[in-house]
């Protein structure tokens, strides 16, 4: 029985078709529906950057405040554009939280679907600026590999639309 499904979106160009199917389940399945965002660490060179620049307080500062403020500012961003995709108030009312999270993203995932006890995963396939050789993204293959629920992978390829005829 499917009662909780949880969509991870990456934002990206595809996120409003992955998220259709997100949201036709949950309304097959009468379900809620969770949204989670990734968002990964800083970068070494980008830390120490930073560490060049700020004090070791200001820096402290800066991770425990400056990131849950951009990470809260990314949650209300999405659901503004959720509003405004989806305009109908029965498709917005589906959706029960829209979560971003710093972290490596198939963790983040994971851990997400444990918290909530998710049903079932939603997500895309691609994988990013890797053609048509990599037909199908690490996180996506991370998710297929250690999900504890089943998944429902969206395929993504740039080439899904064309059929031969």
């Amino acid at each position: 029985m499917i009662r909780s499904l949880l969509y991870a979106s990456d934002l990206g160009v595809y996120a409003p078709f992955v998220m259709q199917h997100a949201l036709a389940l949950a309304r097959t399945f009468d379900a809620n529906l969770y949204v989670v965002h990734a968002v990964e660490p800083m970068g070494q060179f980008a830390e120490s950057l930073l560490q060049s620049y700020l004090d070791a307080r200001t820096l402290d500062q800066l991770h425990s405040e400056g990131v849950n403020a951009v990470l809260a500012n990314i949650e209300q961003r999405v659901l503004e554009s959720f509003r405004e995709e989806l305009g109908e108030a029965a498709d917005l009312a589906v959706i029960k939280s829209v979560r971003v999270r710093q972290g490596d993203p198939a963790q983040v995932v994971l851990d997400q679907a444990e918290c909530l006890q998710a049903d079932l995963l939603v997500f895309g396939s691609h994988s990013h600026g890797a053609g048509v050789d990599v037909p199908i993204g690490r996180t996506a293959v991370r998710l297929l590999q250690l999900a504890q629920v089943p998944v429902y992978m969206v395929p993504l390829s740039p080439h899904l639309g064309r059929r031969k005829v």
